[in-house]
């Protein structure tokens, strides 16, 4: 993809009952949203000057894990990340690498989760070639805390000077995980062309335990999710169709087979370039809820929707922007039947704001809370949030010379 086109894309209070579902996936528990106001309380953050692409994972016993990019003052690149202990103050950061050669991007950030057994996977985006947009996925292990990792390697062909990114990973409950990708260098091995794929692959003792193509075409840039539902995963994604449909799907392994890629809603969304703006996902059980951004007839609106038979389905979609939003969502599922999602809202020219509600099954929203200021510039990058056994935490990137990350933590409260 060219540069030209991309330049068009436009703590302290703890949440008893969800603590509760964060650890055991119960949904006996639930929050009403109607009844509920968010209370967001800023935290510390474990990150330096320049630190920004924040990504947040829970380890195996349900604390945070925050990653970010940070500029290293020997002109190098350092991927660290730093875990949140029970007094809400958030450990040392360790470093996973260094290179000079990692692709930065505002849209595009790494990621460091923690395995079933303790084990902990990173992956990072690598340059390989002199295009602009030649780069690989590189994953590394670690079985000792973050201290050393493994020699990384590539969950795609090698080789091949092209955009390769997008990851979203997951722990498996045999203690590997399981990922999705864009890969812009599959249509020399498929023969289905020079176009973007979607690939899912797994990771078990031994590295990549297997790779596989599920989708030949979808839209270049928008990030990709993936959740674990009782059947099996739900992947998330903006697809493509030859005339121009950039509408979110998902895509189901039942049975150790994928389903056919189904919409998740018909938004109709004709646009002729990537909007550089994916999809969230997050389940509980067979209930899956999705937010994405979309903005058929160039009326942009933020939506999720919920799916109580594993994604097979989804329901009306729920509108949850303010008017103005210019997308980069997340979302977590907190119960059976409440979401509480994320977004960015433009409220002027530049001038943007982090937005957070709850949203009900049924359709029923709260008040949003503003969590941050922000810019509806690129740099303000995209806010990351994760369920944890205390409740949920979020980060998010100030922009800047130099930029920051920020951390909150989010609790539910009455009205």
């Amino acid at each position: 993809m060219s540069s030209t086109t991309r330049l068009r894309f436009a703590f302290a209070g703890a949440l008893a009952a969800l603590a509760t579902i964060a650890c055991t996936g119960s949904s006996d528990a639930s929050v009403d949203a109607t009844a509920s106001r968010l209370v967001v309380e800023p935290g510390e953050s474990p990150t330096g000057p320049g630190a920004a692409e924040p990504n947040l994972a829970a380890t195996a016993d349900g604390r945070a894990l925050l990653s970010w990019l940070e500029p290293a003052a020997d002109s190098t690149t350092a991927l660290r990340f730093a875990v949140m202990g029970d007094d809400t103050q958030w450990s040392e950061p360790r470093e996973v690498m260094r290179r000079t050669d990692l692709f930065v991007n505002w849209a595009d950030f790494p990621s460091v989760i923690e395995l079933a057994d303790g084990r902990l996977l990173a992956h990072w985006l690598q340059r390989n070639g002199s295009g602009t947009y030649a780069y690989d996925v590189r994953v590394a292990e670690s079985s000792d805390n973050g201290r050393t990792w493994t020699e990384s390697v590539t969950p795609h062909t090698p080789g091949i000077e092209a955009e390769h990114g997008f990851v979203a990973m997951m722990p498996t409950s045999d203690s590997g995980a399981a990922m999705v990708l864009l890969d812009g260098g599959a249509g020399g091995e498929d023969g289905h062309g020079a176009v973007m794929h979607l690939r899912y692959a797994t990771w078990g003792e031994d590295g990549v335990a297997s790779d596989v193509v599920i989708d030949h075409s979808v839209c270049d840039c928008c990030q990709t999710g993936i959740a674990m539902t009782t059947t099996g995963p739900v992947i998330t994604y903006r697809d493509r169709t030859d005339a121009e449909i950039r509408d979110i799907h998902v895509m189901r392994l039942v049975d150790g087979a994928w389903q056919e890629p189904k919409p998740v809603h018909a938004d109709g969304w004709k646009i002729d370039f990537c909007p550089v703006n994916g999809p969230a996902i997050s389940a509980v059980g067979d209930t899956v809820v999705v937010a994405w951004f979309a903005a058929p007839g160039d009326s942009a609106k933020a939506r999720v929707a919920f799916s109580t038979d594993g994604g097979a389905t989804f329901g009306t979609p729920i509108r949850v922007d303010g008017g103005a939003p210019t997308g980069r969502v997340d979302v977590e599922l907190l119960d059976g039947r409440t979401a509480l999602v994320s977004w960015v809202e433009r409220i002027g020219v530049e001038e943007a704001e982090v937005w957070a509600r709850l949203v009900d099954i049924g359709g029923t929203a709260n008040e949003h809370a503003v969590v941050s200021t922000s810019s509806a510039a690129r740099s303000s990058g995209f806010p990351r949030m994760i369920r944890t056994r205390d409740g949920v935490v979020m980060a998010w990137t100030i922009p800047g010379t130099p930029s920051a990350i920020r951390t909150a933590r989010v609790r539910v409260g009455a009205r």
